[in-house]
């Protein structure tokens, strides 16, 4: 299998090749697309008039509070929930009209639910790349993500973190050429995490468009291309990490040390103007005086530390994604039905089990 996930290193000339040849076609249409979408539950309005797009080899985080619409909105583009208004498209097809031809190009990873339960990661991986044509290698993709030493155990047995990455695994197994991720790292360990990240970075290397949600703001910042914040359905920002932050930053320097420092001796370096703030144990925000340069402050806090012999540590100018998503939100309210009442999707876990929508492995009845 030539164009196998690798999440360290390119997947060979051959898999180079096709990632090029897939963007080249894909790079004049966006791999996923909304348009003035809205979804109606009654009388309740869970997604109003948005509108986004992805791209292939570009991972898009949906950010938003619970009820912001998020669940909603990706269950139309997998094609599980019809829209009251607009359109979706993903690989130019409609996910509900052409969901048959659509399902073997995606993959879809559930939070949680939808294996059977009595079934090790082995049997699992090895009975869904029965469905597909072109399937990676079961036995790489239980060594990728992390779970050798558990593939013969059952589902029900795994620990959460293993079934996430489990469910990962089985989102991957189709080789999909648009991924939807459902807050991928939730539950997993560090270790865990550094494997969902490089195995997502593989994916965007193979040119695969990735739609990601998740509560976990940190990890939008280090994955994402594109960041969309919604909240009441609607769309309140569109762009990378970094414009985002940079968009509603205040000009402050963020930064860690020891705990409880001498504030008024910090604050005095700099003169009138200047307020330090030690948002939890040994983390700080300073708001510089009027006037002054970054690098400047910058140096001259370096200096100040120092003097005292302390370590100065995650330093950082402006804001993070973190405290721009909590400008940009603010305070919310109305929950979107989909995310609030799972039940309503069909399932114990807000969506249909996706293995009665794939095809009958071949070879049986």
């Amino acid at each position: 299998m030539d164009d196998s996930i690798d999440p360290t290193t390119k997947s060979g000339a051959d898999a180079s090749a096709r990632a090029t040849t897939r963007g080249r076609a894909t790079s004049l249409a966006p791999a996923v697309a909304c348009d003035a979408v809205v979804i109606r539950y009654g009388e309740t309005l869970a997604v109003d008039r948005l509108s986004f797009e992805g791209h292939a080899g570009q991972v898009v985080a949906l950010l938003g509070p619970n009820g912001a619409g998020k669940t909603s909105t990706v269950e139309a583009l997998e094609g599980y929930r019809p829209v009251t208004g607009g359109s979706v498209r993903v690989l130019g097809l409609d996910p509900r009209r052409d969901h048959t031809a659509l399902v073997p190009r995606i993959g879809v990873m559930l939070q949680r639910g939808g294996v059977y339960p009595m079934l090790g990661p082995a049997q699992v991986l090895h009975l869904f790349s029965r469905y597909y044509d072109d399937a990676e290698d079961p036995d790489r993709l239980i060594d990728l993500v992390g779970l050798t030493a558990v593939r013969r155990t059952p589902w029900r047995r795994l620990s959460g973190g293993e079934q996430q990455r489990l469910a990962l695994a089985l989102a991957l197994v189709g080789r999909p050429e648009v991924l939807f991720l459902d807050e991928p790292t939730a539950g997993v360990d560090p270790e865990g995490r550094i494997a969902v990240r490089n195995i997502i970075a593989g994916m965007r290397d193979r040119n695969t468009c990735i739609i990601l949600t998740t509560h976990e703001l940190a990890e939008a910042e280090r994955l994402a291309d594109r960041v969309v914040i919604i909240d009441h359905g609607r769309m309140l920002a569109d762009g990378t990490p970094a414009t985002l932050a940079s968009g509603a930053a205040d000009g402050a320097i963020r930064f860690s040390t020891e705990p409880r420092i001498d504030a008024d001796a910090l604050v005095g370096t700099f003169g009138a103007g200047a307020v330090l703030e030690e948002e939890r144990p040994g983390f700080y925000r300073l708001q510089p005086p009027p006037g002054s340069t970054t690098p400047a402050v910058v140096a001259t806090l370096a200096g100040w530390l120092a003097e005292r012999n302390l370590a100065l540590g995650d330093l950082r100018t402006g804001q993070s994604l973190e405290d721009a998503y909590l400008a940009i939100t603010g305070s919310r309210g109305a929950a979107d039905p989909a995310e609030a009442q799972p039940e309503a999707a069909g399932s114990a876990t807000g969506r249909p089990v996706r293995s009665s929508r794939r095809r009958r492995p071949r070879g049986t009845r």
